[in-house]
Order: structure tokens, then sequence, then C-alpha cells
């Protein structure tokens, strides 16, 4: 196994590691990113954390079939309790999953005392970008790296974080949007709020002719259809 056999979501994921990293990659799967990563001598030591059976046994085998058990844990938890703060783990990757989801675990991980803090955290939300954004800037990060990439037809985001010395400051907008991903305008990133648009102006549309009080979801998705508008224009789309 070597990098070429990550998804394109995960190679990115990968390239936000750093080199010589203790990693943990929380909802493991089948172990391809650890063992990728390890296979080309970018992390030192590897967690694989899954809390369902199927893929926890899948990942074992994977790690087993690249000789590489003295090497890559991989643990049977829940989240972040694959975590010890003995592991002194320096990455940690969560793929896959909803915004919200990964922000939950985090938020778990960080009340249970398996966060030191030093972590660079590697995130790809498949939905929920925003609110995940939220809670990394109230805990203090500051968000280094963002990619937006298509494979198979999705379009997915990834970010990378750390602790900052000061509270950064981001505008809502660019909470929505993703800071970095605001100023790149790549062309995926106009087909996603593009797409979005289109979408937002039909929810917008039924909202109008709801008989229930939906004054402030209206306002909202008003809200997100006159950024989305400012952004292609800005993009000259």
């Amino acid at each position: 196994m070597n990098a070429k056999d990550l998804s394109i979501r995960l190679q990115k994921a990968a390239e936000y590691v750093p080199q010589g990293a203790r990693l943990a990659d929380i909802g493991s799967d089948h172990a391809y990113l650890p063992v990728a990563l390890m296979l080309q001598n970018k992390i030192s030591y590897g967690i694989a954390g899954e809390v369902v059976a199927g893929p926890f046994k899948s990942a074992q085998k994977q790690v087993a079939k690249n000789g590489l058990e003295e090497k890559i844990d991989v643990r049977l938890a829940d989240g972040l309790e694959a975590v010890e703060l003995a592991d002194e783990i320096s990455a940690i990757t969560i793929c896959g999953m909803g915004g919200v989801l990964i922000r939950d675990i985090l938020q778990r991980g960080k009340e249970k005392n398996r966060l030191s803090g030093k972590e660079r955290l590697i995130l790809q939300p498949n939905v929920g970008e925003p609110q995940l954004r939220h809670w990394l800037v109230a805990e203090g990060y500051k968000i280094i790296e963002e990619a937006i990439v298509a494979e198979n037809h999705k379009i997915y985001e990834v970010l990378a974080a750390e602790k900052a010395s000061t509270t950064p400051e981001y505008t809502e907008k660019e909470l929505f949007f993703g800071p970095i991903l605001l100023q790149e305008h790549s062309p995926i990133f106009i087909e996603k709020w593009q797409h979005k648009l289109a979408k937002s102006e039909k929810i917008l549309a039924s909202l109008h002719q709801s008989d229930q009080d939906v004054a402030d979801k209206i306002q909202a998705v008003s809200q997100e259809i006159e950024w989305i508008k400012e952004v292609l224009a800005d993009a000259g789309k």
C-alpha cells in the first residue's frame, strides 16, 4: 500500500500531517491513512481508533497485512477515548464524518482530558463545516490550512487547525465559507457554492409558503443567499 491507494480527500488530509508526527486517526475504518503514512515514513507512530467492531477488525487486518503491528496500535474505543495523554500524540485526523459529529468528538475528548492542546487537528467534514469552524475558534484554534476537493461527484473540505497563542478573529462569513477557501475562489469552491445557491433559493421559496413561524429560518437562509451571491460576484461567476 502507498499514498496512491488513498482517496483524494484522504490524500489531502495526509498532506497536512506533519513529518514525524505521532498520529491518532479517529474513525479509521480500514486504517488506510495511518498505514499509508507509516509506509511513507511520514509518521513515527500511529493509533487507528474505531468504535465499531467490523471496521476495527478491518483496521487490524490492514495493519497486520503491512507488518506494522509494532508501529500502529488499533484500538476499539469511542472517539478520542482511543487516545491517552501518555501517547504524546502530535496530530489527530478525523475524516469522513459530519462536522457536528467531529465537533462533538472533539468536545468530549476535551472534557475527558484526551486533548493536550498541542496536537494539530486535521479534519475532513462531509457536511456542517461552519459549525466545526465555530467550535475550533471558540476553543482558541487557528485554521492554518484549508482545501476543497472533488471526488466521485461529491465535494469535500479539508482543514487543519492548531492552538493559537492569541485568540484568532474571524468574521461569520469567513467561518461560513472557510477563511482560506474564501480567498482562493478555486473552481471547485465556485462549483460548490453555485449548487448551494440554487438549493438555498428553493429552500427560501418553500419557507415563504410555510404556514408555520419560520421567520428566523427565513432570515438565516436569506443571509446565506446574500453571502453566496457576494462571493460568486467577487469571483466573477
